[in-house]
């Protein structure tokens, strides 16, 4: 065949990266993947530049799992300035106005928890990664343009507060995908009537992960002292593919229904679930994730090709 062979490790795995502040999240994704030379990488739902935290970045055959950990729930640690709102609604931004906040007590912020707490309604910022007839808002929002963006419906598990300093809040909060941080302290500012914005921001996890997190730095330095070990001392970070999906219910096959599976048919799985997606596995190697169809049969659609 004449097709390019793809440069770089077939590596698989999840790494939970600790992104450093001050650059993207594709920055970080490609410092990451020429650190493990890997020939495919993907990560699982953008932070701002100014943001820290848990940044799951997929190799190789993980990134067809990406998708649902964009669809996960995530939870942050966010501090904000009360009484000064900027244009991006974070640190990053230029200064718009500022208001008294010296009155401000934890006592009346309580009282305004509920009104973000569970189904709220957000209006995506213009500085943000939502497209607008093809074009992403920020790159508008950099030419000055301000276009008019549909409100969004969003979760708030939950919305904690702990303390509140010289003007500084710290909050804690759970959320569904697609929620604005920004856009939520920005909201809570004015609800207060002296506006807010983010100076600092950590997501603390994403979906099933929670733990553990390894920095760019510490990488680094495992694959300066390990490059006469090859690459088995970085590796040794990544998580199985299907650790992403981990909460997922799972279906075991046999021999035979896997090789079927495998060829893209839908298989009718003793005691499997009736709706939904699943976790599929050859007795214990995980094949891939499939749905349950409509007369129950499990169909494919994510496999994953192993490389034994």
């Amino acid at each position: 065949m004449g097709g390019r062979r793809r440069k770089g490790r077939l590596v698989s795995g999840v790494l939970l990266l600790d992104k450093p502040a001050g650059i993207t999240s594709n920055k970080a994704l490609q410092e990451v993947k020429h650190l493990f030379r890997a020939a495919k990488a993907g990560h699982t739902g953008s932070l701002d530049p100014l943001a820290t935290g848990m940044l799951p970045i997929c190799l190789g055959e993980a990134t067809k799992i990406s998708a649902f950990l964009l669809d996960a729930d995530k939870r942050y640690r966010v501090s904000c300035r009360l009484g000064t709102t900027t244009t991006t609604a974070d640190a990053d931004g230029e200064i718009m106005q500022t208001r008294d906040c010296s009155h401000i007590t934890l006592k009346q912020i309580e009282k305004r928890i509920p009104d973000f707490s569970g189904t709220i309604s957000q209006i995506p910022p213009m500085y943000s990664a939502v497209k607008h007839e093809g074009q992403r808002l920020y790159a508008l929002a950099r030419e000055g343009i301000e276009v008019e963006r549909k409100p969004r419906t969003v979760q708030i598990y939950e919305l904690l507060l702990h303390s509140l300093n010289d003007g500084i809040l710290d909050l804690e909060v759970a959320c569904s995908k697609g929620t604005y941080i920004r856009t939520l302290v920005e909201d809570l500012g004015e609800a207060l009537g002296c506006g807010a914005h983010v100076v600092q921001l950590r997501r603390l996890s994403v979906g099933p992960f929670d733990g553990d997190m390894v920095t760019i730095d510490e990488l680094r330095a495992v694959a300066d002292v390990s490059e006469a070990e090859g690459f088995a001392a970085l590796d040794k970070y990544l998580l199985p593919i299907d650790s992403a999906i981990s909460h997922w219910p799972d279906v075991h096959l046999d021999p035979d229904a896997a090789f079927y599976m495998m060829q893209g048919q839908p298989i009718l799985v003793p005691h499997a679930p009736t709706e939904g997606w699943v976790r599929i596995y050859d007795k214990s190697q995980f094949l891939g994730v499939g749905e349950i169809q409509d007369d129950g049969k499990v169909a494919p659609r994510r496999m994953i090709q192993s490389s034994a």
